[in-house]
């Protein structure tokens, strides 16, 4: 399954709501989209996660369940042993 980093920018305001929304509902992940890891910048107005996906549409189901709150950028990634690997 392909593998997404996931950079989540948190709008003015927000970071509280995402905590809040996070502590009582989850991720809110779709069936087949798997969280692996992320890291918050000091001042927490970024997030970066790794996640895979089966497609970047099941990606963006959950996406679509944060965009009131939160901007995203997203790109396709492959470890560098495996980009090297394939050269």
């Amino acid at each position: 399954m392909p593998l997404y980093m996931v950079i989540e920018r948190f709008g003015a305001g927000s970071v509280d709501r995402v905590g809040e929304r996070f502590r009582t509902q989850g991720r809110l992940l779709p069936p087949g989209v798997e969280y692996l890891d992320s890291w918050m910048t000091p001042g927490g107005d970024r997030c970066y996660q790794l996640m895979r996906a089966p497609a970047r549409a099941d990606l963006d189901l959950w996406i679509g369940r944060w965009s009131d709150l939160v901007s995203f950028e997203v790109a396709e990634v492959v470890s560098s042993s495996a980009y090297w690997s394939s050269r």
